[in-house]
């Protein structure tokens, strides 16, 4: 087994994310479906459209890196996505779905800004300094989107909380 360095943990978690991006784009229609706010509903429309791009970033960090764009499973994504299922099975016809599709979509964004943050800490000391600039753009990203989606829980929160 070739040794573990930082640098394998790098590749490593890069293939982890690749893999959580291209499930987060899967789950989103289904989220901007399930979504009554139409608010939300523009919030998973367009991190839908900024993930493809996040998909990209990773596919050019690969490509810098001399690597094929490769997918490993990632059992914490599937977990939250899967959460995040039955909270549109459990809650889908409820006031409170929009509060439940906020608070999952927090998740999924919480997974990514420590996937993301690691990453870019370990490009810089790596030195693969190309890397650090996709990477923390989609870090910008990640965190703008959680901030989003505080503000608009809060809007989701209240609604629910209002049909009670």
């Amino acid at each position: 087994m070739a040794e573990k360095t930082l640098e394998t943990l790098f590749i490593d978690t890069l293939k982890d994310i690749y893999y959580a991006e291209r499930q987060i784009l899967k789950a989103l229609p289904k989220m901007e479906r399930a979504a009554q706010s139409p608010m939300l509903k523009d919030a998973f429309r367009g991190h839908r459209q900024e993930t493809e791009g996040q998909v990209e970033r990773l596919q050019q960090v690969f490509e810098m890196l001399g690597k094929r764009a490769q997918a490993k499973t990632c059992p914490a994504i599937d977990g939250i996505l899967e959460e995040g299922a039955e909270l549109i099975e459990e809650y889908g016809s409820s006031p409170a779905i929009d509060a439940a599709l906020a608070a999952a979509a927090q998740a999924v964004e919480h997974y990514e800004i420590a996937r993301y943050g690691a990453l870019c800490t370990w490009a810089g000391t790596l030195g693969h300094t190309d890397a650090v600039a996709l990477l923390e753009a989609t870090l910008a990203e990640e965190k703008n989107a959680d901030e989003k989606l505080s503000t608009i829980a809060e809007s989701a929160n209240s609604t629910a909380m209002a049909a009670q």
